[in-house]
């Protein structure tokens, strides 16, 4: 008989195309990861409600290390005079 896994919470995502998108980036990441079967409408289209990324218990760490590096750098403010269209 097979083992059933456990799952636990990784993160909420925005909407579902996005948890879709995480979630297929975790698991071409060896990660087994799904979006909680209660959050994604999938009879009624692409949900714009959040919907949670459930991750197979003991993978939480490195999924989070995956999504981490997701996330875009934040840019620096930068002062107008060093704006090229500003200068003299």
């Amino acid at each position: 008989m097979a083992k059933k896994k456990r799952w636990e919470l990784l993160t909420t995502a925005p909407d579902q195309l996005t948890a879709e998108i995480w979630n297929d980036i975790l698991i071409q990441n060896g990660i087994p990861a799904m979006i909680n079967p209660q959050d994604a409408v999938s009879f009624m289209g692409v949900s714009s409600l959040p919907c949670r990324i459930m991750v197979a218990y003991g993978y939480r760490q490195k999924a989070q290390e995956i999504l981490d590096s997701l996330q875009l750098p934040a840019e620096e403010p930068t002062d107008d005079a060093e704006r090229p269209g500003n200068r003299p």
